[in-house]
């Protein structure tokens, strides 16, 4: 083999190797699966390669929408031994242990809406030539829709319009949604009254008297049902004012009263502290006139009339020293 070509002989040592059954496959069901919340899910993966002291298997997990890199570890077989890790550690085993005869099934019990995602497994025994050691599967964990929540908004009087809304908070694969009328009334005309099963609303136009009524939403997935009540009034337009007006007016009522009850308040409490004033020109019993002394007069605390002194003058004038002028 010491003239052959380096291209040549390169294929003639792998097709050799392949030959010999040392090369390293993986395969995995191409379909997704879909197992319901709370049951064992098997996730089936076998392999060829010629077992060895340097076989490994490595089971890992990555959620929806994240790049393969992003994956961690939940169980791998090494020297012999299995070692579960991660969160889901007390949920996964492997059908077969050891996984040594080409079997490497993952067995997931109790699944949760959470396990939903992309599961790698992959197999690893040098120095096998590798052409496929790494397998992918999809799971979906069913979940059925939750009790959806019923709302609207709008103005909901006659010629207004109306938008009645519906959402569950869970459900795998999501829910679709639809509206129906309870009752015998009328269905409002298909022109009246558009539905979106996606996100769950229905628009009412152009409302009468009659689109006044019960509706009910459900939430439908291939897991189960869920449905949700709401009640529509449609009311006059005139009704609507004279309902404002009725409110305003004992608004005002009210008012009034407060105001009314804390002057009534304020005065009977005043009532009860008087405060004693004195005016200016206030006249007291016990005033001494201009130019009399205090001395001279004086009050009888028995009789309360002022008596006199007994001398003759109650007045003394004291003539003035200036000289006169003639």
């Amino acid at each position: 083999m010491a003239g052959l070509p380096g291209p040549f002989l390169c294929w003639t040592l792998l097709g050799y190797l392949c030959l010999s059954g040392l090369a390293v496959e993986v395969k995995v069901p191409t379909e997704p699966l879909s197992m319901p919340v709370g049951k064992t899910a098997e996730l089936t993966c076998t392999y060829s390669t010629s077992v060895g002291d340097g076989f490994a298997l490595e089971w890992s997990f990555v959620q929806p929408g994240k790049p393969i890199s992003d994956s961690y570890p939940i169980l791998y077989f090494t020297n012999g031994h299995l070692y579960p890790t991660g969160s889901k550690s007390k949920r996964v085993s492997l059908l077969q242990n050891p996984p040594t005869r080409g079997v490497a099934t993952l067995k997931l019990t109790d699944i949760h809406p959470s396990d939903t995602g992309t599961y790698l497994c992959q197999v690893n025994n040098p120095p096998d030539f590798y052409t496929n050691g790494l397998g992918l599967i999809n799971l979906t964990v069913l979940v059925p829709p939750s009790n959806p929540s019923c709302s609207q908004n709008g103005q909901t009087s006659v010629g207004g319009s109306a938008a009645l809304r519906c959402s569950s908070s869970e459900g795998a694969p999501r829910p679709v949604y639809n509206w129906v009328r309870l009752g015998s009334s009328p269905t409002p005309s298909p022109g009246s009254m558009v539905q979106d099963e996606v996100s769950g609303q229905l628009i009412l136009t152009n409302l009468s008297l009659t689109s006044s009524g019960t509706y009910r939403c459900v939430a439908t997935n291939q897991m189960g049902s869920a449905s949700c009540e709401l009640t529509l009034s449609v009311t006059e337009p005139s009704q609507g004012r004279v309902a404002g007006a009725l409110i305003g007016v004992l608004l005002g009522v009210l008012l009034l009263s407060v105001t009314a009850f804390c002057l009534i308040k304020f005065q009977k409490e005043r009532g009860k502290n008087p405060k004693e004033t004195y005016g200016g020109s206030d006249l007291r019993e016990d005033a001494v006139a201009p130019g009399v002394s205090e001395h001279t007069s004086r009050v009888d605390s028995s009789k309360g009339l002022l008596e006199r002194p007994s001398s003759a003058g109650t007045v003394t004038t004291t003539k003035s020293k200036l000289p006169m002028v003639v």
